[in-house]
This record gives structure tokens, C-alpha cells and sequence, in this order.
């Protein structure tokens, strides 16, 4: 196991895939360590949302702040791929910064995790916890 993720945080990503598809929907991981205990969904601000995504930059700004007061830190992000596969794309890959991060990919029901290495995206097997 290399992650363990919330049902609740899961529920909250496919329902937000589901409600805004066509288009790419996202938003912020949030935990401690290897625990992602929610999903916040952010708005898809980049100009072309129904094959790209931008997570408003308000949403990191506001979840790092309430990080450094105590709450839970930013672990990664998640985002839709509404005619594709759970998998980081070519456009994941040329935009991932290589900062270790946790990237969520949801593609119909399936939710598929990776992290986001300098040596590029690696799969992450998890455990359901419940919320």
C-alpha cells in the first residue's frame, strides 16, 4: 500500500467528474502524510476545460493557508479525463512539475492514483478507509 484514501474523498471526486462532465473537473487532495482524508473540488479555469484543466489559483492559495493554520496539508491534486483513460496524459506529463505530489485521475467510475516523481508519474496502489 502506498496511499490510503477516504471513501468519502472518493465519493466527492467521482461526483464531481459525473456532475461536470464533458468538461475536466478538479481540485485539491487534502491530508496528512500518505492519508488523503478529502477532495476539495476547485473551478477548471483554464480556457479550454473540456480537454484541459487549471485549478483557480484562489482554491491553492486558500487551502495552504488554512494548512499552515492546522488544517490539513495539500497533498496533490485531482482531475477528470471525461472520454479517456485514468492515466496521466501527454498534456499530465508536460505540465507536472515533478514535486512528488499525489495526482487523482478519473475516468467514469475508475479513480487511479499517481505520483507526480521527478523521473515522471508513478502508479500508486491504495487503501479504502472510511471516512
Amino acid at each position: 500500500m502506498d496511499i490510503e484514501v477516504t471513501s468519502q474523498a472518493l465519493t466527492t471526486m467521482r461526483a464531481a467528474a459525473a456532475a461536470g462532465h464533458p468538461h475536466e473537473v478538479c481540485g485539491l487532495l487534502l491530508g496528512e502524510g500518505a492519508r488523503i482524508i478529502a477532495a476539495r473540488v476547485a473551478r477548471n479555469v483554464h480556457p479550454t476545460p473540456a480537454t484541459h484543466f487549471d485549478i483557480d489559483p484562489q482554491a491553492l492559495i486558500d487551502a495552504h493557508r488554512a494548512a499552515r493554520a492546522g488544517g490539513p496539508q495539500v497533498l496533490g491534486y485531482f482531475h477528470s479525463h471525461p472520454t479517456g483513460d485514468p492515466v496521466p496524459s501527454m498534456t499530465d506529463r508536460v505540465s507536472a512539475s515533478g514535486d512528488g505530489r499525489i495526482w487523482a485521475i478519473i475516468a467514469g467510475h475508475d479513480v487511479r492514483f499517481w505520483r507526480d516523481d521527478i523521473a515522471g508519474f508513478a502508479a500508486l496502489s491504495l487503501c479504502l478507509i472510511e471516512s
